[in-house]
């Protein structure tokens, strides 16, 4: 009997040259957990801008443009069975990726698209407003799962999120199916936590928090909840490993002394993460009694 190989998934972000953030973080994670991917880069730099000057190389528009036509074409297309979106380098990459996005619906209506608005955080908006618009306006409909920070959350709901229920609320409102919405508001004391909403589930994962985390905990995290949804694995599980994945990968960072996520040294945590995360059931808007 031949063993099933997971499907190829696209995987479409920045990349940096030093580093474990954008599609250098998501395709690690991909392979790592099995599936080919087929890895586009919106913008090219050393490193990320935290750690010093770090000179951005964007495409242009229209040399972008042409190789999503390119993959549009390609016959291997009807093969792909999810893809993974994070930070764009202009306003006009989300529209392109929007065709590709209907493109491979088409081929494939159980496409699992997981958009990751990387955009801003506590400090405001690091991309330019017009191309966060841009994913909000053409990627975010398009969504099967969405996995924006809270303060995303907030700039594309335009909803002050001040406890769990206003978050669950405007992920309700955004559009998407399924949303996972990180750095919710944990219930342990010192915790953190990440809150998954569906039409079934209202859940909160919760692991303790950790000072001063490397970059790049968002693009791990939506790439390995996006390949355990792929294996066909109940939301409950992927979300449950997902998240003590992450953890476990920023704890053992963290002992090191290191601001890079050591990925090459410990992908035994995406895998077989054993780190213990707290799973509480909350309670869906669907249950709530009318007053």
């Amino acid at each position: 009997m031949s063993e099933e190989v997971p499907g190829p998934v696209i995987a479409i972000s920045s990349h940096v040259v030093h580093g474990s953030v954008g599609n250098r973080a998501a395709v690690f994670a991909l392979e790592t957990l099995g599936h080919q991917v087929w890895s586009l880069p919106t913008v090219l730099m050393p490193w990320h801008p935290g750690h010093g000057p770090s000179t951005r190389m964007v495409f242009p528009d229209d040399t972008f443009s042409r190789v999503i036509d390119d993959m549009i074409a390609s016959p291997k297309l009807g093969e792909v069975k999810g893809v993974l979106t994070g930070y764009f380098g202009s306003p006009g990459q989300p529209a392109a990726v929007a065709r590709l996005i209907r493109a491979l619906k088409e081929k494939n209506p159980d496409l699992v698209y997981v958009c990751d608005p990387v955009m801003g955080d506590t400090g405001g908006l690091y991309v330019p407003e017009a191309t966060a618009g841009a994913i909000r306006d053409h990627l975010i409909p398009l969504a099967t799962l969405a996995t924006p920070n809270r303060f995303e959350l907030a700039w594309l709901s335009g909803a002050p999120l001040e406890d769990n229920n206003q978050i669950i609320d405007a992920a309700l409102a955004l559009g998407p199916s399924r949303m996972l919405v990180t750095s919710a508001f944990a219930m342990m004391a010192g915790g953190t936590g990440n809150l998954f909403l569906s039409g079934r589930n209202a859940l909160l994962a919760e692991h303790r928090a950790i000072g001063n985390p490397p970059n790049g905990l968002g693009d791990l995290l939506a790439s390995v909840f996006l390949s355990r949804l792929l294996s066909g694995m109940d939301e409950e599980k992927a979300l449950q490993l997902a998240t003590a994945s992450v953890f476990e990968l920023i704890a053992r960072t963290a002992r090191r002394g290191g601001d890079e996520l050591t990925l090459a040294s410990d992908a035994a945590s995406l895998s077989r993460p054993m780190a213990m995360v707290q799973m509480r059931r909350l309670l869906h808007p669907s249950a709530r009694r009318p007053r």
